[in-house]
């Protein structure tokens, strides 16, 4: 008989033991916010659930609390024992609100502060950010009544979260649809890091590998998956920084709140590290550009009948040295991370990387390990700087990039 294993909860700083209010209005678009309670819990966050009376026709409170394991909230219990002091201590021990779906009518309700259930009385009691997400039909949303209240809602500093643009429960299609609890999920992580320890800071990360053109069919390219670089921005944010990721091809979808920019070669890459280097605090090199390029990509497809081609190779751009310099120059970024991904002699390799480069760190992982490296979801880096190296023992990706951006916290804060 198969043994069932338990997954441990992936548990992420910025939400560990933090109280998030979660507000489910009366939408068919409830269901994902069950999804959504399950994704903030595992991340070690303690949850509460108000429902309101529509909510309980969509999804049952014992939904609810199975994925949080917390007692649910609802109508009744605004006329019980605790009516007189239930809002009041809900709104104040939250570190966030969130409202979803929210639909018209709470909308409204809120615009106009009105009070006349426990979740618009604790609307009304909170002090913490309100983040507010709408779910309805697309007239409905595209009403100038409601634009009127979302408006007001937007000047009073709540955090408004879509709605997205699909097919409705009614066949249309227009905006309207509560985001994906994915999505929600990383605008939390951003509201609760906004004044976190890089708020105000700009970091630029590079992430995945390049492609550098054979022909119009093939390119010269690296295994890089990416997973580390987005890791790493997502952990920035997490700090309340301002983000430019900088990518190359990649399957992964950009953690919410960065500002993205696809490249493919490492020359692309190059300019667009060096546009992004005037207001910047700190560069993260963590993509695996291409050392070299085909000095004459070929015009046309190579045809295997014509034999094996020759292929004379030529370097690409050294975005670091380049970085490096321009700091000389301006000052600018006061950080600069670089990465060795080596297979034999890590530590001399890193070692002499960073003399050669004259960066501030750089974090080192043998790529030859099979559970490290490209394409998994783990990692084993040392960090080397001037002070010395500091092993990191396998631990997921995330992990990682949450040591790597305490050591640009302590950098920046020595500069």
């Amino acid at each position: 008989m198969a043994t069932l294993e338990r997954l441990p909860m992936t548990r992420i700083r910025v939400l560990e033991e933090r109280k998030i209010l979660l507000g489910v209005t009366g939408s068919i678009a409830a269901y994902k916010a069950v999804e959504l309670a399950s994704m903030v819990t595992r991340a070690g966050a303690q949850v509460d659930v108000i429902l309101s009376a529509a909510a309980r026709q969509f999804v049952t409170p014992l939904t609810f609390q199975s994925v949080t394991g917390r007692r649910v909230y609802g109508e009744a219990d605004l006329w019980g024992e605790e009516a007189h002091v239930l809002h009041i201590g809900l709104g104040e021990a939250a570190g966030l609100f969130v409202i979803a779906p929210a639909t018209a009518n709470t909308i409204t309700k809120l615009a106009s502060g009105q009070a006349d259930s426990l979740l618009t009385l604790t609307a009304l009691a909170a002090r913490c950010p309100l983040l507010v997400a709408p779910a309805m039909d697309a007239g409905m949303y595209e009403h100038p009544a409601t634009q009127e209240n979302v408006e007001t809602l937007r000047r009073r500093g709540v955090i408004l979260a879509g709605p997205a643009e699909g097919r409705m429960a009614s066949g249309l299609v227009g905006k309207g649809r509560l985001l994906e609890p994915e999505e929600l999920f990383g605008l939390i992580r951003k509201t609760l890091g906004r004044d976190g320890p890089l708020a105000g800071c700009k970091i630029v990360i590079t992430a995945g590998g390049t492609q550098e053109a054979l022909d119009p069919v093939r390119v010269l390219a690296n295994r890089s998956s990416g997973k580390q670089g987005y890791a790493l921005a997502q952990a920035a944010i997490d700090r309340g920084a301002d983000v430019t990721l900088i990518s190359g091809p990649v399957h992964l979808p950009a953690p919410v709140g960065v500002r993205r920019m696809n490249v493919r070669s490492a020359a692309e890459m190059h300019a667009a590290v060096m546009d992004s280097l005037d207001d910047a605090d700190a560069l993260l090199m963590a993509a695996a550009v291409a050392d070299y390029r085909l000095k004459s990509p070929s015009p046309g497809k190579i045809k295997r009948s014509e034999g094996v081609p020759e292929l004379e190779l030529e370097p690409t751009e050294d975005i670091l040295a380049a970085a490096v310099q321009a700091r000389a120059r301006k000052g600018n970024p006061a950080v600069i991370v670089g990465f060795a991904a080596e297979s034999q002699n890590l530590l001399d390799n890193a070692r002499a990387k960073l003399e050669a480069k004259g960066v501030d760190l750089i974090v080192a992982n043998d790529i030859s390990a099979p559970d490290a490296g490209f394409e998994v979801d783990t990692n084993r880096v040392t960090l080397v700087d001037a002070s010395g190296e500091q092993p990191l023992p396998l631990a997921p990706k995330s992990t990682v990039a949450e040591a790597v951006l305490d050591r640009v916290v302590g950098l920046l804060a020595e500069k």
